[in-house]
């Protein structure tokens, strides 16, 4: 295992020429040296480093990254221990420093530095967003059953080579040092999404539960701006989720997904509260569809699709066209099934989701969970995985997998012999109190990174009940994300496309895509539209000297800003905040 280890405690050394860092724990000697002028990479030894050097501790290196003003390192500066993980440190990343290789920036022109102002701006977006796990000693990026079917090879390789890239959030930031074995021990993979770990006790037997939410970084983006699969078969936010359960040494392992409708569809904002649904007409949906489901059948065996949508209105024809792809897929390994999540249980009728989850029991049962007891050895497979979705994979698809999973737990805590034989864990009230929280706090992680927001209906998820204040929260909400999603968006879609590498700066290039000339109108119908308005409630207030004439003048004012409002919504796709940085490819 030494191998796969990377250093836990570091040092920043920073003269006006290099950084060094230096390698703390015990036995170490390496030393990573980057020239500040040449960009270069070595390693060397502690007593290369000069004395002068400014010193700070740091607790990795998230990697490097080419803005308009040249390179930057990206370290973490502050983390916390989330807990640990068969005698493994599980570490979430909570402050990061970016640090200039250039001296000065003299050189730039105003234009230059403006630009370059922004994309700092839109590095320290997406690190401000919770939720960088990382562990120098554990591989977080696999399930538990992917880690117990690897060879004695894929032990032996540090971290980065080893981790699963579709949940290296940093792995086109490491790209220099991935490319140089021996600076692997620098590297940190880390991974984005969610992890709790709980010690617990039922029936005074105490267990390790845990939950983890994996992130992926193919196809990563912001809710309206990032739908369906693209030409690869990547899904929009596709998260893995993982409980586990370690007991007596013997531990357990259930993994679901959540992703996208994987077809090719686009839901742009346009100001109104719910845009309409828009499936490609010209491409080639299956094409993308197949390898979506053949990597998925690769990855995790067996797929039980749960559509969560609404199966009429603007939702209907998603759910129309999913059904039949699956049909015309004709693959034995995946199967379909759609519950109308909003109609069945409409007017708070929460108890109808067991419906869904009796319907699923038998194939829940069939795909089984992962186990290995104390010594080692595998005793089950799971053998398939539910692959649940909504509009956003966000709300709705949380509440069923929060059910999914508990029925998976039991089964797994009764094997174990934590459960007594007829003992549910509904029924452990101390148990079922955290249970519910946890999965609520994952709901809110994911809907944060995604939506920008926290999740919706997470007051069922935490009580089992639907409540009044859940609902007012709920109202709250929505109007965040709607604000968001149409008036600060783009800009988080262009800042998760520049840290995960879907754009590159190009220092040379004089035209910056961040220069989007707008028109005139842009500046224009809102002030009039205020304006217009505000004379509007004027009149009604000082009234003129006959009814009449306060009438003229307010239908006046007042059709004056209906007609405003009026072409803005008829424009509404031009006054929302679209992403300028990768725009073809979010078209899909």
């Amino acid at each position: 295992m030494a191998a796969a280890r990377a250093y836990e405690n570091l040092k920043l050394h920073i003269t006006p020429e290099k950084f060094y860092v230096e390698a703390c724990d015990d036995g170490a000697d390496d030393v990573l040296t980057i020239d500040r002028v040449s960009t270069e990479v070595t390693l060397t030894v502690k007593k290369e480093i000069p004395p002068s050097a400014v010193t700070k501790q740091i607790f990795g290196i998230l990697g490097t990254i080419r803005l308009v003003a040249g390179t930057y390192l990206i370290i973490i500066t502050k983390k916390r221990k989330v807990g640990e993980f068969f005698n493994h440190v599980v570490w979430k990343a909570t402050d990061f420093d970016i640090l200039s290789y250039k001296k000065t920036i003299l050189h730039l022109t105003d234009i230059q530095l403006q630009d370059n102002k922004v994309f700092l701006a839109m590095l320290s977006h997406v690190l401000s967003v919770d939720g960088f796990y990382f562990s120098t000693t554990y591989d977080l990026t696999h399930t538990l059953q992917r880690l117990a079917n690897t060879s004695p090879e894929f032990q032996e390789m540090s971290l980065l080579e080893r981790a699963d890239p579709r949940f290296v959030w940093n792995g086109h930031l490491l790209r220099e040092f991935a490319a140089q074995p021996e600076l692997h021990r620098f590297a940190i993979p880390v991974m984005h999404g969610f992890v709790i770990m709980h010690s617990c006790s039922i029936n005074g037997k105490r267990f390790d539960w845990i939950l983890i939410s994996r992130r992926s970084c193919f196809r990563a983006g912001v809710r309206y701006y990032v739908r369906g699969i693209d030409s690869e078969g990547h899904a929009a936010n596709f998260v893995e989720t993982e409980q586990i359960v370690h007991y007596n040494g013997s531990k357990a392992s259930f993994v679901q997904t959540r992703g996208s409708i994987p077809f090719f569809w686009s839901q742009r904002p346009n100001l109104k509260y719910k845009p309409k649904p828009q499936i490609s007409k010209t491409v080639n949906h299956m094409d993308g569809f197949q390898r979506h489901f053949d990597s998925q059948i690769i990855s995790y065996g067996k797929q039980m699709i749960v559509n969560l949508v609404n199966q009429k209105g603007s939702e209907k024809p998603l759910e129309q066209t999913f059904a039949n792809m699956v049909n015309s897929l004709g693959n034995g390994m995946v199967r379909y099934i759609a519950f109308d999540f909003h109609k069945e249980c409409s007017h708070m009728r929460w108890d109808r989701l067991q419906i869904l989850l009796d319907q699923l029991a038998e194939q829940q049962d069939e795909f089984g969970y992962f186990l290995v007891d104390s010594d080692g050895k595998v005793l089950m497979q799971q053998e398939g995985t539910f692959r649940s979705n909504c509009m956003d994979c966000l709300d709705r698809t949380n509440v069923i997998q929060s059910l999914l999973a508990r029925r998976s737990l039991q089964a797994q805590l009764q094997r174990l012999g934590v459960l007594h034989v007829g003992q549910r864990i509904e029924e452990q009230a101390e148990f079922e109190k955290l249970y519910k929280n946890a999965w609520a706090d994952n709901a809110n992680a994911c809907a944060k990174q995604y939506a920008g927001t926290g999740a919706l209906k997470t007051d069922y998820t935490r009580t089992g009940k639907r409540t009044q204040w859940g609902l007012l929260m709920d109202g709250w909400n929505s109007l965040i994300r709607y604000y968001k999603n149409n008036f600060s968006d783009g800009f988080r879609q262009d800042a998760i496309d520049l840290f995960l590498g879907n754009y590159s700066v190009d220092e040379v290039d004089s035209v910056s895509p961040l220069h989007v000339h707008k028109d005139w109108k842009f500046l224009a119908l809102p002030i009039i539209m205020v304006v217009a308005f505000s004379m509007c409630i004027i009149c009604l207030l000082m009234a003129g000297d006959t009814w009449t004439e306060t009438l003229a003048y307010v239908v006046f004012w007042g059709s004056a800003s209906f007609g405003t409002l009026a072409i803005i919504l008829y424009n509404g796709k031009d006054f929302v905040d679209a992403p300028k940085l990768v725009q073809k490819e979010k078209m899909d």
